[in-house]
């Protein structure tokens, strides 16, 4: 397990997925992240690539081929190296050296770096194309905050606030048979209480939005994510069918990318809000996550 820290915040990330295990706050003693508990579900913070949600069929066709790729794709599975490395920062890389050609028929180099600044983690991502062709990948985050964090605390003390991209229509997305279907405009969409039925038919989708917190309304402890420029995110959290419940913690997914629609062709070139990336050529983003 890596550490890095600061007077603020203490973080312990996994070399397996370049995975981001616990977030403890020195000011205050608690412990941010979910435990991973896989009674619910069994990670914390996986990155998702080079697919975000699931494939119709868990299939798609490239170039006369068809592969089978499972959900979330398989970057979150493999053993990163750690490239370089300070008290407050490191940054892990994966390279992938023809071993995916099975399911992804591209080489890759991924680096995932963590940044500490005061009480705010930044994750930045950089994907490089070893081709000679273009290359075809989608990219999330899915870290998964627990609650409730206080011990008088529930799960109904807790809501989402949502900040929308400017000038831009919000759209609001739903799961069935975990594929995508749009459902409209996301109207006046600034807070969402939380609730046990809330997740009951999978995770809120959404475009277009700039940052999310989950703030407890009568701690005013809780999680800021800001994704400014992602196309997309997901909020999820597991619901247990026996009891009627939602797990104890809750996940806030900036993601560029999404699941397959339902008539979608399975050309991976034409799947709904795919990236593209010359040969040789890097693509960045961050997001970064605030405890308080």
């Amino acid at each position: 397990m890596i550490v890095i820290e600061n007077d603020w915040l203490k973080v312990e990330i996994s070399n397996n997925g370049a995975e981001v295990r616990k977030v403890k706050h020195k000011n205050n003693g608690l412990d941010y992240m979910w435990t991973g508990d896989k009674a619910y579900w069994g990670r914390v913070s996986p990155v998702l690539f080079p697919i975000v949600g699931r494939l119709k069929e868990d299939r798609y066709q490239l170039d006369g081929k068809t592969y089978e790729m499972s959900q979330h794709g398989f970057l979150r599975d493999v053993v990163f190296e750690v490239d370089e490395q300070t008290p407050t920062d490191v940054s892990f890389m994966f390279e992938s050296t023809g071993r995916y050609i099975h399911v992804y028929p591209y080489d890759f180099k991924a680096i995932i770096r963590y940044i500490l600044n005061e009480d705010t983690l930044v994750v930045r991502w950089e994907i490089i194309n070893e081709n000679k062709e273009e290359m075809y990948f989608s990219i999330g985050a899915h870290p998964a905050f627990r609650i409730p964090l206080l011990e008088n605390e529930t799960i109904e003390d807790y809501s989402l606030h949502f900040i929308a991209a400017a000038n831009k229509n919000v759209m609001e997305y739903e799961i069935k048979n975990s594929l995508i279907d749009e459902k409209g405009m996301a109207n006046d969409l600034s807070m969402i209480q939380l609730t046990d039925s809330l997740f009951e038919h999978d995770a809120l989708i959404y475009s277009n939005i700039n940052q999310i917190t989950l703030a407890s309304h009568k701690s005013n402890h809780g999680v800021e994510v800001i994704f400014e420029e992602f196309p997309f995110v997901g909020v999820w959290s597991k619901y247990m069918d026996t009891g009627g419940k939602m797990a104890p913690f809750v996940c806030i997914e900036p993601w560029y990318g999404i699941a397959d629609t339902y008539n979608t062709t399975g050309n991976l070139k034409k799947k709904f809000g795919i990236n593209k990336l010359k040969p040789a050529e890097s693509f960045q983003a961050k997001y970064k996550m605030k405890f308080k």
